[in-house]
């Protein structure tokens, strides 16, 4: 199941929780990483992995929270322990 929350931007993206998260993937309205940090700050059960997980979007790590999101883009959250 996927949860769509829609927050008055015009940026569809799908953010998916990789390894042991154990979250359901979201759509969200978002024009970027900044704004997905702090929706996610607001769930207690992943703000323990926002400050050690790496972020991809499309399949290509980024650390740039500033960086514009597209229509379409996907965006990974990848816990230390999945590898690499």
């Amino acid at each position: 199941m996927v949860k769509k929350l829609l927050f008055g931007v015009s940026k569809m993206v799908r953010v998916e929780f990789l390894g042991p998260i154990g979250k359901e993937p979201l759509e969200l309205n978002i024009s970027n990483l900044n704004q997905l940090s702090e929706i996610l700050k607001q769930d207690d059960s992943l703000s323990v992995w926002l400050e050690n997980s790496a972020v991809a979007i499309n399949d290509i790590l980024v650390q740039d929270k500033n960086i514009k999101l597209e229509d379409g883009d996907k965006i990974s959250l990848l816990p230390p322990v999945c590898g690499g």
